[in-house]
């Protein structure tokens, strides 16, 4: 029996959900499915730069988790690009991150730098999670 997967905590869900090749019909392509805590670990390492260990701890997880779905999600990227696959973004255990302003207390989940109610700067981190 296998040990059950590990809770992802992510920042969001991607605004668009799937990518295909311009010009070929959806139903003609082969499709790959990126998991979103993929997804979140190609977004925190290649889009904002983390670094391994500080990224993994932000999704709750150990490194060498980190390590596989970045390694993963790149693998699929490169076959979406080369092979002209359709890439789904879907599926995964994951909680949405709650980020808390500490000055008026309002809670929400998207991320931003800035307070939707007060408009304080907001320091990363969270408050706690919403499951999904």
């Amino acid at each position: 029996m296998t040990k059950p997967k590990k809770i992802r905590i992510i920042d969001g869900i991607p605004i668009c959900s799937v990518f295909k090749p311009q010009g070929i019909p959806a139903s003609d392509l082969q499709e790959i499915v990126m998991s979103i805590d993929e997804f979140e670990a190609l977004r925190l390492a290649d889009y904002l730069g983390l670094e391994q260990q500080p990224a993994a701890e932000l999704m709750n997880i150990s490194r060498p988790t980190f390590t596989r779905l970045l390694g993963s999600a790149r693998k699929k990227m490169a076959q979406m690009v080369v092979d002209g696959k359709k890439l789904c973004i879907e599926g995964g255990r994951i909680e949405l991150r709650r980020h808390r302003c500490r000055f008026c207390g309002r809670e929400w989940q998207k991320p931003s730098g800035f307070c939707p109610t007060c408009g304080e700067k907001h320091q990363p981190g969270f408050s706690g999670k919403i499951n999904q």
